[in-house]
């Protein structure tokens, strides 16, 4: 399996705190916390990256598993575990999350800027596997740059904002180079009911959003 964040995922959570003023591991945290997360919950992150975010939920005293392809994101989540929470079990899978079949395990699913490094018709395809993935009434979670809303010059500014980073990521780990995806959309098209938003600002203006949706038994 190739790794493309071979050379830029060692400095991942470094330039996602310089890019957003620590608002993307804000963004990634926004649902964990005692009214969502129960003790024993099972939750799955896919792309877990660092994984600071599957840190703090297995602190909550969920069973957390996390799922990356690439092996460099997958040893730092480890070293990040090791320096901060060494005492926590945290099962970890080295995998394409398409070929993860566990179906119907998880109470949530948590994909943390992981759907944006896909084209639209590939970020709906492991989207709708994510939902699989969680039981009946699972929580599935997104959370991403902010769909571009507002007057002409914030949604001029989003977009600015979000393709530099888009194209950083396509120039260097070759990610899908797209527009914004509006992830509510997508989750209630896909039967999931969103039950909370959360955003968070740069400069004043929303570019960031936590979306929670849910599974209809």
């Amino acid at each position: 399996m190739r790794d493309k964040y071979k050379y830029i995922g060692p400095v991942y959570d470094l330039l996602s705190n310089l890019y957003s003023g620590k608002n993307i591991h804000r963004c990634k945290t926004a649902m964990l916390d005692v009214e969502t997360v129960q003790p024993g919950d099972r939750i799955l992150f896919a792309g877990v990256g660092h994984g600071r975010d599957a840190i703090r939920a297995a602190e909550l005293g969920a069973d957390v598993t996390v799922v990356d392809l690439s092996e460099t994101m997958l040893r730092k989540f480890g070293e990040a575990q090791e320096k901060e929470a060494p005492h926590l079990t945290i099962r970890r899978i080295h995998s394409d999350i398409m070929k993860v079949d566990e179906f119907e395990q998880y109470d949530m699913v948590i994909a943390n800027f992981f759907l944006n490094v896909f084209d639209e018709d590939m970020m709906v395809r492991v989207l709708e596997h994510l939902i699989r993935l969680g039981k009946a009434d699972a929580r599935v979670v997104v959370g991403d740059f902010c769909y571009p809303t507002g007057n002409l010059l914030s949604r001029l500014f989003k977009k600015l904002y979000w393709y530099m980073a888009v194209f950083v990521f396509w120039l260097f780990a070759n990610n899908a180079f797209h527009k914004i995806y509006n992830y509510p959309e997508h989750m209630q098209r896909l039967g999931l009911k969103v039950t909370d938003k959360k955003h968070f600002k740069l400069l004043n203006m929303d570019c960031y959003w936590s979306i929670l949706g849910r599974k209809q038994a």
